[in-house]
């Protein structure tokens, strides 16, 4: 049985690659990471546990993210209203919400200007 997603949880982790078949490869065989692919620019990191649960993704960009780290993502049981008190706390929402393939997913800058995103279904 797959775990759902716990509301305001940190649940995804993406990672900025620029070959997405060397990327795959390095954590495959570091790590024993397995994967889905979702094209030529996109895959799914699969959790340990054998039950297919998604824990990252790693996306093709011609360069990483400029600040050098991993893309966090939050889950969201009400994706509106969580952009709501994102803007409310005093955040900056930079893109979306838009439509992806496990839902739908927006971005937004905290009040340092860490760059987060939040996903929903």
């Amino acid at each position: 049985m797959t775990p759902q997603p716990r509301h305001h949880a940190i649940d995804y982790v993406e990672l900025t690659v620029t070959d997405l078949a060397a990327a795959k490869a390095f954590y495959a065989q570091a790590f024993g990471w397995r994967f889905t692919d979702y094209g030529p620019e996109y895959a799914g990191v699969v959790a340990p546990a054998d039950d297919g649960t998604e824990v990252g993704g790693l996306l093709v960009a011609p360069e990483p993210r400029p600040s050098g780290g991993p893309f966090v993502l939050l889950y969201s049981d009400d994706l509106e209203g969580t952009q709501q008190a994102i803007v409310h706390a005093g955040g900056r929402i930079l893109e979306g919400p838009y439509a992806f393939p496990g839902g739908r997913r927006l971005h937004f800058a905290d009040p340092s200007g860490n760059e987060l995103g939040v996903w929903g279904q």
